[in-house]
């Protein structure tokens, strides 16, 4: 009688362990669905909507924009080397096509404790000091990154407005010599937003983000 209760004992625990490793394992999961959910979009997919606060204290939206025709959204930051360099001709960007109806939303979605010169008010002193003319957004909580599947910074998204929705178009980097504008040979974003203003389909939809990793909350 001893030996069955203590043999039924020993299956209780047994049982107990492998439902705490089990919920353990569990406990994981959302990760790793989180981590495909956080694929991001690819041409030809629907962008939603955001708002986010500008360095001004407003929040902005994409909505926000009426006459748009669509958007060159820039995941893009203070800090990065890579980010550093693209920052005039991303300005170049937006003097160039706003106006004709593209213009330039600018979002850093790096984590500031991370990366403490990726902060709000860094964010205010670097526009200020390089004379952005566009939004440049904050990713506060870092949930608007992960939908569009941006990795680097820089990393852009071209959007077109299409029956009310913005519509992904373009995807990767901006050109294909960060270091040197004057080495430029290939304008990614430049024909793609080209191409849209003439109401053709960009050839050239997807290119390789080259830039500094993205800085997430630990």
């Amino acid at each position: 009688m001893k030996n069955l209760k203590f043999l039924m004992a020993a299956m209780i625990a047994g049982l107990g362990l492998l439902s705490f490793t089990t919920a353990d394992h569990d406990k994981n999961k959302p990760d790793t669905q989180m981590a495909a959910a956080a694929k991001g979009y690819e041409v030809g997919d629907e962008a939603t909507d955001f708002k986010l606060k500008n360095i001004d204290g407003k929040m902005v939206s994409l909505s926000d924009f009426k006459a748009a025709k669509g958007f060159i959204v820039i995941f893009t930051c203070n800090h990065c080397p890579y980010a550093k360099k693209y920052e005039d001709r991303i300005v170049e960007l937006d003097k160039k096509y706003r106006e004709q109806g593209y213009p330039v939303i600018a979002i850093n979605p790096n984590d500031p404790n991370v990366q403490p010169e990726d902060g709000y008010q860094q964010m205010i002193d670097r526009a200020k000091q390089k004379g952005f003319t566009f939004p440049y957004l904050v990713d506060e909580g870092q949930k608007i990154y992960p939908q569009y599947g941006a990795t680097k910074t820089p990393h852009v998204f071209v959007l077109q407005k299409e029956k009310g929705k913005n519509i992904v178009k373009y995807i990767g980097a901006i050109d294909n010599n960060y270091d040197n504008p004057n080495d430029v040979s290939e304008y990614y974003v430049q024909d793609a937003v080209n191409a849209l203003l003439k109401g053709e389909s960009v050839e050239n939809t997807k290119t390789v983000a080259i830039g500094c990793t993205i800085k997430v909350k630990k």
